[in-house]
């Protein structure tokens, strides 16, 4: 049980079903996409849950002396040497090469684009985070990808309705992944990751910068009525959660307070279930 838990701690789980979530809604969202086929479903869900659990993997095993210096990655299994490195990378590998023959198996542009996201993720995201905030900007695309991922292997092709949903999660990360790094700002310091968009760290600018791209939000939270995705019930759904998100963002700035960030953080997470399945209900 003790290895299980830890194959478990290697993938992120609740970050990886999180990804994997929007993956599978923006498939069903696809126009091509008339029945709910629950084998289908399932079977994306795997294929997702495997490329993603192989990024984690790679992220965990470039990052296994960093993660030391930080108390709530320590006991990750890489850096806890309860799992080796060799393990890992098998591990890692062999998930890769079966998440890619699953998404294949919906489309080659699927497995294309998880493959893309699965090195973005790995080499570019990961090893920027100690050079510049930059990263935050490079692992906002992978985190987005998995949107046409999901829309890919439901249409086969990249329209207009995948880019939809890949600009509203893209956008969505912005102040989702800043109040997490306000909250832990004295473990991503200790660490040298470079994350908050001021080298201050947690400051008004920090603080601005999350409303600035929370406001950013509402318009493209309009697209998919305006794109003809969805109608007016989902349209005020997420014009709804849009100024939800707003208004815990601005309450940051008014308070600049971890209390105010992880308001942000928590909302962001009930965030895009509510506007993927409002989307997905007006489908219906």
């Amino acid at each position: 049980m003790n290895k299980v838990r830890d194959y478990f701690m290697l993938i992120k789980p609740s970050l990886t079903i999180m990804v994997v979530f929007s993956s599978v809604i923006s498939y069903l969202l696809a126009p091509k996409v008339v029945v709910f086929d629950w084998s289908r479903i399932i079977l994306l869900f795997l294929g997702g849950m495997l490329v993603t659990g192989s990024a984690n993997a790679v992220n965990q095993i470039i990052e296994k002396d960093t993660d030391a210096l930080m108390k709530r990655t320590a006991k990750r299994p890489v850096t806890a040497g309860r799992m080796s490195v060799t393990e890992a990378w098998t591990f890692a590998i062999v998930a890769l090469v079966g998440g890619l023959f699953i998404l294949y198996d919906f489309s080659w542009l699927a497995a294309l684009l998880a493959l893309i996201s699965w090195f973005m993720y790995a080499y570019m995201y990961t090893p920027l985070k100690k050079v510049s905030a930059i990263s935050v900007l490079v692992g906002a695309v992978p985190g987005a990808l998995p949107c046409l991922i999901g829309w890919a292997a439901g249409q086969e092709e990249l329209t207009v309705g995948g880019w939809v949903l890949f600009s509203i999660q893209f956008f969505w990360q912005f102040p989702h992944f800043w109040a997490i790094a306000w909250i832990a700002h004295k473990d991503y310091t200790n660490a040298g990751f470079k994350l908050m968009p001021s080298v201050e760290g947690p400051s008004r600018y920090s603080a601005i910068q999350s409303v600035v791209y929370s406001l950013v939000l509402i318009p493209v939270g309009t697209l998919p009525y305006l794109v003809g995705m969805s109608g007016m019930i989902s349209f005020w759904v997420v014009l709804a959660a849009n100024l939800f998100i707003l208004m815990q963002c601005i309450n940051l700035y008014r308070k600049m307070e971890v209390k105010a960030a992880r308001g942000v953080m928590f909302g962001s997470y009930i965030y895009l279930p509510v506007v993927l399945l409002a989307l997905l209900g007006d489908k219906m």
